[in-house]
């Protein structure tokens, strides 16, 4: 059975979310513009695991950075989170409905069990 596919920059974006410390930079960045070099402060790993980490960022284009002189200054993107929570969305409607039209089907068949003639046993038939 072929398995259905997401875009790629969705799975690239659920991929850079599912790290927490990704998720701390991102909350970080959501306060404003940022240099690299303030941005690795707090995290307790070395300025090169950062940087690993804001690579993945900037593949799923939830950062955007930009150079001044030689500092690097980093932004957050909101776009992909947004393309991201529309798809989740279909998939919810998409469900709901499944699953609303399984509890129909379950409620007809209980009312036809429940208006079926029963046997001498007690059972319906």
């Amino acid at each position: 059975m072929r398995m259905p596919t997401t875009p790629n920059h969705l799975d690239q974006t659920l991929l850079a979310l599912a790290d927490p410390t990704r998720r701390a930079i991102l909350q970080r960045l959501s306060a404003g513009e940022t240099r690299v070099t303030e941005l690795a402060q707090p995290f307790a790993m070395s300025l090169n695991a950062v940087s690993k980490h804001i690579r993945v960022l900037e593949r799923a284009k939830l950062v955007h950075r930009r150079r001044e002189g030689r500092e690097h200054l980093l932004s957050f993107t909101p776009k992909p989170m947004d393309d991201v929570a529309r798809w989740m969305d279909a998939q919810r409607a998409n469900w709901s409905a499944r699953l609303q039209a399984l509890d129909d089907l379950l409620q007809e068949e209980d009312r036809a069990a429940a208006s079926a003639p029963a046997d001498k046993k007690g059972r319906t038939r």
